[in-house]
């Protein structure tokens, strides 16, 4: 009798349980390189927040926005890190994606130079490197030249990979100007080549340049997971920002970087610049939508065809960011 119903007790669980409770689900998050500004996300899992907050996840490199975005249209991976930009046009192709929050709302790039470049005109005839076309590299190269008053076909723009890649085209002269972030930026400025300009002096600098990306049928599907993932971003975030020890033991890990002074260097430059809480900046992605709109006047300038906050708005009323901000 007693073992009847124990089997009776097992059978009942299995049917009537969450399969979470017996085998939970890992997921998939991407970041997209190996500038500082991918903190957030590298924070998630090398200070052990996901844990913390019930995720089983792994952080997997996923080079680039356009290739975040293709990665979590198709399943590859669930959380994307995403600038604005890229995400704004792939929704206008029928990516059915949603940003959810977002930890860096300002360009935290510099337009580095050959020294001989030493004012934007003598940037005529001269080949720009970016990551891709359409992303945060493409548009603040777009708005420095509108900036400096220099027509972009009078450039040649080129896709040249990331950071660390354009540093050494640089280095060779394969390019004679592009836009850099720490770490690579520091290493830029030592082996003497020229900062024209730094994109958070110019009024422009306000951008959603990480902002977290999911699906929209995931979400709904697996609204406690977007939240618990959520809190886990928003508790990293903070902790880079106000912990400079585990801030750079973070940057340590994920650069490979054993230069103290480098490592120093880039925390202090990313850290202020983060937001908390991990919101999008309304203003900014307005900016980002009025700028796309001149290429395109049909587009929906409505906020909420891309973002969607009201996970945060909940974590908010629930006094979440107040109880880590106290910690």
């Amino acid at each position: 009798m007693m073992l009847r119903k124990k089997s009776a007790l097992v059978l009942f669980l299995l049917v009537f349980l969450p399969a979470s409770l017996f085998a939970q689900q890992r997921y998939m998050i991407g970041y997209a390189g190996f500038a500082g500004f991918q903190a957030s996300m590298w924070a998630v899992k090398d200070l052990g927040l996901l844990k913390k907050h019930g995720l089983d996840g792994e952080a997997v490199l996923v080079p680039g926005t356009s290739r975040q975005i293709q990665a979590l249209v198709g399943d590859s991976i669930q959380f994307a890190h995403v600038d604005a930009a890229g995400h704004i046009r792939a929704v206008m192709r029928g990516a059915d994606i949603v940003m959810v929050a977002g930890s860096l709302n300002k360009f935290p790039f510099s337009f580095v130079t050959q020294k001989e470049i030493r004012k934007p005109a003598d940037l005529i005839g001269k080949k720009i490197g970016i990551v891709g076309f359409g992303g945060a590299n493409d548009l603040a190269v777009t708005l420095l030249l509108k900036e400096w008053n220099v027509p972009r076909d009078k450039v040649t723009v080129l896709q040249a990979g990331g950071g660390a890649n354009r540093l050494v085209a640089l280095s060779t002269k394969a390019l004679d100007a592009t836009v850099l972030s720490h770490p690579e930026l520091g290493e830029a400025l030592r082996m003497g080549l020229n900062e024209l300009g730094n994109l958070n002096e110019f009024k422009s600098a306000d951008y959603p340049m990480t902002a977290v990306a999911v699906r929209r049928s995931f979400m709904g599907q697996n609204r406690n997971a977007v939240k618990r993932f959520l809190m886990a971003y928003a508790e990293a975030t903070y902790q880079f920002m106000t912990d400079q020890e585990k801030g750079i033991s973070v940057l340590k890990h994920r650069l490979k970087q054993d230069n103290p002074k480098a490592l120093e260097e880039t925390y202090r430059y990313f850290a202020p610049q983060f937001s908390f809480p991990t919101r999008v900046s309304h203003a900014g992605l307005q900016n980002t939508l009025e700028l796309i709109a001149k290429e395109n006047p049909k587009l929906d300038g409505s906020l909420s065809k891309y973002l969607d906050e009201s996970v945060l708005d909940e974590l908010e009323k629930e006094g979440f960011f107040k109880k880590v901000s106290v910690k």
